[in-house]
């Protein structure tokens, strides 16, 4: 036995509680951990025998193009993070003090922490129902309320979340309406397609993340990919601590240290190859809940809303009624943690954390709906046939308890 402390954001308040949870001796099943293919071990082993184990080299520059053409863009730049990718692409757009950025309240805080990093206002867009992502009519409501002679809103960064793509013909139709560039954050949805576009390619700019838990890993990592290579080539000079052409070290700009290593870019090859292996295995593992789990009374899950919409599935989620099923989220959630199987609520949104709850927020109230209802179940496409069955068996036997 283990004690485990947890806190609850279910609105304002804060409440910490500590749990004893008996573990069983079964192997720990994570959310999304990651998965290796094997291949990535030639190019790290390139790189040691070359010594490019510092930032940049021949790992980089292969990763770049490999990520660019198979997101269907001109160009890529490697980065540290998908937050640095966020950062350098509010740098390139000329954000600073007094602007503002529309974002989605329902994502993760690296969407809008790097808004407040350039001293501009995040205002929060809350979620459409057949999606889950930023609610279009809201948008536009948003643009016109926060428009003016002295507020600028100067781009929108729309979140794909969980691998869901935003619906991004109305979002776009609007921002070209108002003429505010869009940045995609597709760092949860890498494989994702629009319409057959991928995920990422529709804005002036679109962030990918390869941390560890994502589709793709290079362990940390992530990349800003664009059409137009002055973006991307500014990006990396910014990156690379903004070094003007110069035999000695000369700077006319603030820099950042926010390139990839030669060596993460080598993990990132060997993921690269198998991309559509990784996609499938998570549309894959989305089926199988739904089949197991989806006519349960007070279960829901996100179906694609149409066929113009492709989710790499990330994550699975499940929305769960608790006047239907006689039980909460955190009720499942600790029950499968007794039987060692790692599950997450769904993201708090931004309007309710404590640092952003100053923030011009348009909301509908359903992003806080599914946060109050919704539990990610584990998605990683290592997970074999075995875990599955355990999962469903763990779940199924708690409904029986419940009964």
């Amino acid at each position: 036995m283990y004690a485990k402390r947890l806190t609850l954001n279910l609105g304002p308040g804060t409440f910490n509680f500590e749990l004893k949870i008996m573990h069983s001796n079964k192997k720990r099943i994570y959310l999304s951990s990651p998965h290796m293919s094997g291949g990535e071990m030639k190019y790290i082993n390139e790189a040691f025998e070359q010594n490019w184990v510092a930032p940049l080299g021949p790992n980089v520059d292969a990763f770049e193009h490999a990520i660019a053409d198979y997101c269907g863009v001109g160009h890529a730049a490697a980065l540290s993070s998908g937050t640095a990718a966020i950062h350098l692409s509010l740098i390139n757009l000329g954000i600073e003090q007094g602007d503002e950025v529309i974002a989605s309240t329902f994502t993760f805080s690296a969407t809008v922490n790097p808004i407040v990093y350039q001293g501009a206002t995040p205002v929060l867009v809350d979620s459409e129902p057949k999606t889950w992502n930023m609610d279009p009519e809201l948008l536009e409501d948003a643009i016109r309320k926060r428009m003016s002679s002295v507020r600028r809103i100067k781009a929108i960064i729309p979140v794909h979340l969980y691998g869901m793509p935003a619906n991004m013909k109305d979002i776009l139709s609007i921002a070209d309406k108002y003429e505010i560039p869009v940045i995609e954050d597709a760092a949860e949805a890498l494989g994702s397609r629009f319409n057959g576009k991928r995920a990422g390619s529709f804005g002036i700019m679109g962030i990918l993340s390869f941390n560890g838990n994502k589709i793709i890993t290079t362990s940390g990592g992530g990349a800003l990919i664009s059409d137009n290579r002055k973006i991307i080539e500014h990006a990396r000079f910014l990156a690379t601590q903004a070094r003007d052409k110069a035999i000695h070290y000369q700077h006319s700009h603030i820099g950042f240290n926010y390139r990839m290593s030669n060596i993460l870019a080598g993990i990132g090859r060997g993921q690269m190859e198998v991309i559509d292996k990784r996609v499938t295995r998570r549309r894959e593992i989305f089926s199988y809940y739904k089949e197991q789990l989806g006519s349960i009374d007070g279960f829901e899950f996100l179906d694609e809303p149409g066929n113009e919409f492709f989710s790499n599935r990330w994550l699975t989620t499940l929305l769960i009624d608790p006047v239907k099923t006689g039980f909460t989220r955190e009720d499942l959630q600790i029950e499968l943690e007794k039987e060692n199987i790692e599950t997450r609520p769904l993201w708090k949104p931004m309007h309710l954390q404590p640092v952003f709850k100053a923030c011009p927020a348009f909301v509908n109230g359903y992003s806080e709906y599914l946060f109050k209802k919704g539990l990610c179940l584990p998605s990683g496409s290592n997970m074999n046939d075995e875990d599955l069955h355990r999962i469903i068996g763990a779940i199924k036997k708690f409904l029986a308890d419940k009964s």
